[in-house]
């Protein structure tokens, strides 16, 4: 049992963990909608839930809940983490940013061009932006698995084109799948966020009135029409990022913590255990930001639970012969599998190219790192979670629905395979990489300044 538990420990330790999940979640749920388990998954699907009081409630089906609920804490901490990299990150000067940046633009314009092109005048044009995104959680977890010969620059590159691409995501969701707007629930949605910001204004350190303002303003966002998701958003970029206390207040702090510890280890004066644990306890808390001290609540649950529940809920796809041939008459799923297949390697190299060409001229580049790249773009082209998310707000109809999931999987499995092969064959020389990062990830000699209150630590991401 011993070892049983330790081996899931080092388990969920490691970056491949999350995608290694996904994949178990993707084939449990296409196992169980393809045998005699599958008419008791979609009525389990469509069980109601009613939560709040007779008159004033919100009534769902399980697929609603998990989609429009547990999915807002998804977004809520895509937020923060953009946030994060936005202030202190990756995202936060011009050199840094301008590759990954530009490359997630253009690779996500042009897979919603392909799907647009082909789907032109049909009813089918509103999936346009499910062959956007890409999902950093099977991105990282394949980069992973290839271990430490994959250069640092590649794992960074790959997250800030990820973190560029939830922003995306975002806006699109907000502004083309907004439903019929109910002003008076939108009006209490603003007084929420009127509420949140004066929280920050007033610079309250702690979460819990964040949360509970957050609750009611995911409660009118989902009420007014637009995609409750998007209240994980907002709520996320009004959290505080900076830290109350000064590196000198928490010293001082925690110092008095320390010697009431080492009084109460030498006496039996519950009063002195007491004090120590208090301040120790403060202390910690006052070492991270709100913000921070969130990201890192929800990381574990969001990854380990909610992403691989919302891939079983919506990966459950029935397959024969009728449907393999249904789906692959449609321009639904073809415009998803070239649109993620061709159009997001292809917007990405294209956009790296044009930098090199015309505005980065001496930056020096390698076969090497150009055959990196085409591995890195082939990976991006992985959708699955935000794909799927995105596929049921374009359609209504389950036949398209499915059509669309179809093309989901199809593309993300050809992507995963050849990406990985191809950057497993780059990677077999690790020293070709002394030319060409894309400026990234170079050492350079840099002055560490004094810590102060306005400074944050940059943590260190594996996710969105």
């Amino acid at each position: 049992m011993r070892k049983i538990i330790n081996y899931l420990k080092n388990f969920f330790k490691k970056d491949s963990s999350t995608g290694v999940l996904l994949i178990v979640a993707t084939v449990a749920a296409l196992v169980v909608a393809n045998t005699f388990l599958r008419h008791s998954y979609h009525q389990f699907m469509e069980l109601e839930f009613t939560v709040g009081f007779p008159n004033l409630n919100i009534s769902k089906s399980v697929h609603h809940w998990i989609n429009d609920g547990l999915m807002t804490l998804f977004f809520l901490l895509v937020g923060l983490e953009i946030k994060g990299e936005l202030k202190f990150g990756r995202l936060n000067s011009f050199n840094s940013a301008v590759f990954p940046v530009v490359a997630a633009i253009s690779g996500a314009a042009f897979p919603a061009l392909i799907f647009w092109g082909l789907n032109y005048n049909t009813q089918y044009v509103d999936g346009w932006a499910i062959p956007m995104a890409t999902d950093i959680a099977f991105v990282i977890g394949i980069i992973a698995m290839l271990g430490s010969r994959v250069p640092t620059w590649v794992k960074v590159f790959v997250t800030t084109i990820a973190a560029v691409d939830d922003l995306i995501a975002i806006l699109i969701i907000a502004l083309f799948y907004t439903e019929q707007i109910n002003w008076a629930a939108l009006g209490i949605a603003a007084v929420c966020v009127g509420a949140l910001l004066a929280l920050n204004y007033r610079k309250v350190n702690r979460l819990t009135p964040y949360l509970f303002i957050g609750f009611f303003l995911w409660w009118a966002i989902l009420v007014s029409g637009i995609h409750a998701t998007i209240a994980g958003v907002i709520l996320a970029f009004t959290i505080p990022l900076r830290r109350r206390w000064s590196i000198e207040q928490i010293q001082d702090f925690a110092t008095k913590g320390v010697i009431y510890f080492e009084k109460a280890r030498d006496s039996n004066h519950s009063y002195t255990a007491e004090k120590a644990h208090y301040y120790l306890e403060k202390t910690l808390r006052k070492i991270e930001s709100p913000l921070r001290r969130l990201e890192r609540k929800l990381h574990d649950p969001v990854y380990f639970f909610i992403m691989p529940l919302f891939a079983f809920v919506n990966a459950g796809i029935f397959i024969d012969s009728a449907v393999l041939s249904q789906a692959f008459q449609t321009s639904v799923t073809w415009g998803v599998i070239l649109g993620l297949l061709l159009g997001k390697p292809i917007g990405i190299l294209l956009s790296i190219w044009v930098l090199l060409t015309f505005f980065y001229k001496d930056m020096p580049t390698s076969r090497t790192l150009w055959k990196t790249l085409i591995g890195v773009s082939l990976l991006c082209g992985i959708g699955f979670t935000m794909s799927l998310f995105i596929a049921n707000l374009s359609f209504n109809d389950d036949t398209l629905l499915q059509d669309a999931k179809m093309g989901i999987l199809i593309a993300s499995l050809i992507s995963g395979l050849l990406g990985c092969y191809m950057l497993y064959q780059s990677t077999k020389e690790p020293q070709d990489y002394k030319t060409g990062t894309l400026g990234i990830g170079k050492k350079k000699k840099t002055v560490v300044p004094e810590p102060s209150e306005d400074m944050e630590v940059p943590k260190t991401h594996t996710a969105l």
